[in-house]
């Protein structure tokens, strides 16, 4: 008996081990959302609240200008995504396949931004990109322009600052991708005669999508939501999914209105992923289909 008792507990170890982090997300992730939803649906919290269930704060939160405000996040997060990933492939690439001996030096310069608070590494932005910063000091050192630039509280200063915050995220899966990669492919291919773009193309870019859609997600999701930076370095002059959201909770102290635009955003959001999902394997699956045709 105590055998089987020791044989069960054995088998059901990795259940055990899990249960912390599965109470951890059932409380601060399905229960926040339950708790959202059910907001979203309510005129007023009491004994009584069944009766007063409406839907009149979804028909508030599907007027235009509240759409307008999804969209230019959607498209905040679309470029920040895009932009990440321009400069995050060269570095992942070099990380994983040149850096050799200073691989390890670099990765710790990489994540060492993840030492700092987000709010201090936002604030500190202040200070290269207001009138008299950093930045414009140095433009006109090097007499590239005669007055200093108004880059503060402008859609620059924001698309700026989300790239330096975000890029890490999508090195990282990029890297890990490439890494992965079995070098020998990159031989054989020199050896029937490719050449280093034709490997790259054929090779090393289709077996580090998954690397790259990992890193699109992981930027592309939170960037829809993003309101710090925004409001500290765009001024509050454009709003956005978070800053209106904030606004809700915080300000106007209307959270069964926030909830809603919460909800109808978290669906546009998801449903935005999927498709963008959607044409990631498409991608990944005609990339390979072409490689083996060729």
């Amino acid at each position: 008996m105590k055998k089987k008792l020791m044989s069960r507990l054995a088998q059901e170890q990795s259940f055990f081990w899990s249960a912390p982090a599965l109470l951890w997300q059932l409380l601060f992730l399905y229960v926040p959302i339950a708790v959202i939803v059910v907001l979203s649906i309510l005129q007023q919290v009491d004994y009584a609240f069944w009766h007063h269930m409406t839907f009149v704060h979804y028909r508030t939160v599907m007027q235009p200008m509240y759409l307008v405000i999804i969209a230019r996040s959607l498209l905040l997060a679309l470029s920040n995504a895009c932009v990440c990933l321009l400069f995050a492939y060269p570095v992942g690439y070099f990380l994983a396949l040149r850096a050799k001996s200073w691989k390890n030096i670099l990765l710790l310069l990489l994540i060492l931004p993840f030492w700092t608070n987000f709010l201090v590494q936002v604030y500190a932005w202040f200070f290269v990109l207001e009138r008299n910063g950093f930045l414009n000091l140095i433009l006109q050192k090097f007499y590239l322009i005669a007055e200093p630039l108004q880059i503060m509280n402008t859609q620059v200063a924001i698309q700026l600052v989300m790239l330096f915050c975000y890029l890490p995220f999508m090195i990282m899966p990029i890297y890990t991708g490439l890494e992965k990669i079995n070098k020998r492919l990159f031989e054989a291919s020199a050896d029937l005669g490719a050449t280093p773009w034709q490997t790259f193309l054929r090779i090393t870019l289709p077996l580090s999508l998954s690397g790259v859609r990992t890193g699109f997600f992981l930027v592309f999701i939170p960037s829809f939501g993003e309101f710090v930076i925004p409001a500290l370095l765009g001024g509050g002059k454009t709003m956005y999914v978070g800053t209106l959201v904030s606004y809700y909770f915080v300000e106007s102290k209307n959270a069964y209105l926030g909830s809603a635009f919460t909800v109808v955003s978290a669906i546009i959001l998801g449903l935005s992923a999927a498709v963008l999902l959607i044409l990631f394997k498409q991608s990944v699956r005609r990339s390979f289909t072409k490689d083996g045709a060729s």
